[in-house]
């Protein structure tokens, strides 16, 4: 009997995470005429993510990035970028990536691999990321995961081939995310994880 009990009573190993819009970045930065590096970012992004720090073989996730939030430092340049030779993000303003296989490198870190919806069009993404930890989060007592990932793609793959003898083709992506455990519903929000509900009441009390 207790053999059919006990599996049902353990904790999954998995748990969902919500991905923080205030604490997690996106940067690229590109080649300018040869004499520097333009930086661009995208604030807010979101999405969630699934996965056991144990073991990243099985993780997934989802984060979508709005870009109308652009900042190259120049509004005028952020209008330019905005343009159907470039992000067309009047036309599709969001940006989506999807974890569809991950591979680990290392016992903190994985390539992830990945399908980037852009510009109506789909392409292939690995990111090689670094899991930075989790700990509970010393204001909110909320379990947060921190990661750091890194990659390099090329625009015209993208079908942004434009200013060829201005810009460079080849862009250095990093994503910088930090998201709280909890538990998603069917429709795609999430709901506190009742699990870290006990123990944040545990740790409040201590």
């Amino acid at each position: 009997m207790l053999s059919l009990v006990a599996p049902a009573t353990l904790p999954a190993a998995e748990r969902d995470y919500r991905i923080d819009p205030v604490h997690t970045r996106v940067a690229f930065s590109v080649g300018h005429l040869g004499l520097s590096r333009a930086i661009g970012t995208f604030s807010g992004p979101r999405g969630w993510l699934n996965f056991d720090p144990d073991d990243f073989s099985t993780a997934r996730g989802e984060i979508e990035v709005d870009l109308t939030t652009l900042d190259l430092g120049d509004e005028d340049w952020n209008r330019r970028m905005a343009r159907s030779d470039s992000f067309d993000s009047e036309r599709h303003p969001i940006a989506r990536w999807s974890v569809r296989r991950v591979e680990p490198t290392g016992e903190h870190s994985f390539n992830a691999e990945g399908v980037l919806a852009l510009r109506g069009g789909e392409y292939p993404l690995t990111l090689a990321v670094t899991f930075n930890g989790v700990r509970r989060h010393p204001l909110t007592f909320r379990r947060t995961a921190g990661f750091s990932a890194r990659a390099t793609l090329s625009r015209a793959a993208l079908g942004m081939d434009k200013w060829k003898t201005m810009v460079g083709d080849a862009v250095e992506l990093q994503v910088e995310v930090e998201a709280r455990r909890g538990k998603r519903r069917a429709d795609g929000g999430f709901d506190e994880d009742p699990a870290d509900r006990g123990e944040n009441e545990h740790a409040m009390a201590q």
